[in-house]
């Protein structure tokens, strides 16, 4: 029996914990790109193979993306040049911020046969730690202006991609 090829060329596969604040972002750039969204427990890692451009978001703890994805990664199969991208949420942002953050999810992908065509990272609310006793940082965050940001983003991949 022959494989249905996939509805949409994109697939966002998203850890979102704490605030829902990846997967606010991960809804921006899906409605964008048309693209399925599903956590890494809904995923098959075999399934991958199928789309065009894998998406890899998830909230940063501790300097690095959320282990649920990070182990999600690890079950991925070897590919040949697979194109993916990779998004996150943090509590602070910038560029050097989000290459370090990303780090460790990138040489997970890179090793699987993954070619990372763009990175984009935004703030969102966190109360993670002593934060909580503050009332957390950035508080409404991503907002308006970081979800236009992500579909920006999305909008440069798909040109990119056609």
């Amino acid at each position: 029996m022959k494989k249905e090829a996939p509805l949409s060329k994109y697939l966002l596969i998203v850890y979102s914990y704490h605030h829902n604040n990846t997967q606010k972002v991960a809804e921006a750039m899906a409605k964008v790109l048309d693209a399925e969204i599903r956590t890494p427990q809904q995923a098959n890692p075999e399934e991958l193979r199928n789309y065009d451009l894998v998406g890899f978001g998830a909230g940063i703890d501790s300097g690095k993306h959320y282990k649920v994805l990070l182990d999600f990664a690890d079950k991925l199969p070897q590919m040949n040049n697979k194109k993916a991208f990779i998004f996150s949420t943090a509590g602070l942002s910038g560029d050097k911020k989000r290459e370090k953050d990303h780090s460790a999810l990138r040489q997970k992908l890179s090793s699987k046969g993954y070619v990372i065509v763009d990175e984009f990272q935004c703030k969102g609310f966190n109360t993670n730690s002593f934060l909580k006793y503050f009332g957390g940082i950035n508080k409404g965050r991503p907002n308006e202006e970081d979800l236009k940001l992500a579909e920006e983003f999305a909008q440069n991949l798909k040109r990119s991609e056609n």
